[in-house]
């Protein structure tokens, strides 16, 4: 039977990975700077997680939410301690899509109204609500685009204002740092009048960590950045550190109600176990301040490379912008140099999404050779 065609693929086939690295079927080592869309957070077969994960499945691996579960409680404490999100509830689910969906789909159960204000270049999933308050039309169906969704400039203060004056919109969800769109982040000024106008019109905001939270930004979630305290945080990919697990955190001024949100796999025990190992490791080896350090290495390296026209994003969730579409200088970088990078939706920009245990010698190993590859790409398109 064969698979459903929807993936383009990179004639890659990783096998194992260890830290920073993955290795293909004959033993060629690659250096991961993508981390699988960024969810690899811990770096690959981290012995811990390994561990906590192997002693789990071999004890319980999974029941239904229908019974008490200690391991989400435990999980629910820790991710409070350490992301300082003090006060707010967990709901678990799989996906950063399903968090979304859930977020989007409490803040119309609260306010008791249906639109969604979001944001042009945002990504926040492919299921029903979250694709269609994606702006990528390529992806959302006729079955989506039933949803009701205002799509924004980012930065757009009175558009914002306008829209949630007309009474209707239930939330505004945003990318504190775009990820698919390309590393655009709003100013400290829009975020904080967006979550004052959403307070003054009985609007939800949803910050969507999916991509930027868990330490990714230098803080736990990008929205710590600025003055603001949304209603509902989605988050997923950094979790599990390659286990399905996603959770929205949410204010305790949205109530919770038996069968208001549900879930099969969920917060399974699996899931829990995976999580809080990634916690564990997070805090015991001080990753934020790695990735704080981390970046400023790499941005002190990237602004002595000429053909780098812009340094984007935040911590290790960052942006090499050039002149030139980079597809090919990507191919160029996993072919011959063995190295992973990102694209994005804006197709001159490199995007770096490491896992967080990134050391100065991966960077030093990746400038070399974007360096080698800026000239042999050039020199290629020279000779066509």
């Amino acid at each position: 039977m064969p698979l459903f065609n929807v993936y383009p693929l990179y004639d890659v086939t990783p096998v194992s990975g260890k830290g920073v690295y993955v290795y293909d079927e004959k033993g060629t080592e690659y250096l991961d700077l993508y981390g699988g869309h960024a969810v690899i957070s811990i770096g690959h077969a981290h012995t811990d997680y390994v561990d906590a994960v192997a002693s789990q499945v071999a004890k319980l691996g999974f029941y239904s939410n229908a019974v008490q579960n200690p391991l989400q409680v435990e999980l629910a404490d820790k991710l409070e301690v350490l992301s300082g999100c003090k006060d707010y509830e967990l709901f678990l689910c799989n996906s950063g899509a399903e968090a979304n969906e859930n977020a989007l789909k409490l803040a119309s159960f609260k306010t008791g109204k249906s639109r969604v204000v979001a944001f042009k270049n945002g990504f926040h999933g492919r299921t029903s609500a979250a694709v269609a308050a994606t702006d990528n039309p390529n992806i959302i169906a006729p079955i989506n685009a039933q949803q009701k969704v205002t799509i924004l400039e980012l930065n757009d203060i009175e558009g914002v204002k306008s829209e949630l004056e007309k009474g209707d919109v239930c939330a505004v969800i945003v990318e504190f740092i775009q990820g698919v769109g390309g590393l655009d982040e709003g100013s400290a000024e829009f975020f904080e009048s967006v979550d004052a106008l959403c307070k003054a019109n009985n609007t939800m905001f949803i910050a969507d960590e999916v991509q930027s939270g868990y330490g990714r930004s230098g803080k736990f979630f990008a929205f710590q950045h600025y003055n603001v305290m949304p209603d509902v945080i989605s988050m997923a990919k950094g979790m599990g550190n390659g286990f399905p697990i996603g959770g929205i955190l949410i204010h305790p001024n949205i109530e919770a109600k038996f069968g208001m949100l549900g879930t099969t796999f969920g917060g399974n025990h699996l899931a829990c176990a995976a999580g809080l190992s990634v916690l564990n490791v997070i805090e015991e080896h001080k990753l934020i301040d790695n990735v704080n350090e981390m970046s400023c290495y790499f941005m002190k390296l990237a602004k002595t490379i000429p053909q780098i026209k812009n340094i984007k994003g935040r911590g290790l969730m960052l942006g090499l912008e050039f002149d030139f579409e980079v597809g090919e200088l990507r191919k160029n970088l996993i072919y011959k140099h063995h190295i992973f990078t990102g694209g994005a939706a804006n197709k001159k920009l490199l995007r770096i999404l490491p896992p967080l245990t990134l050391r100065r010698d991966h960077i030093n190993m990746f400038f070399e050779a974007l360096v080698e590859a800026l000239v042999e790409v050039e020199e290629a398109v020279n000779v066509s």
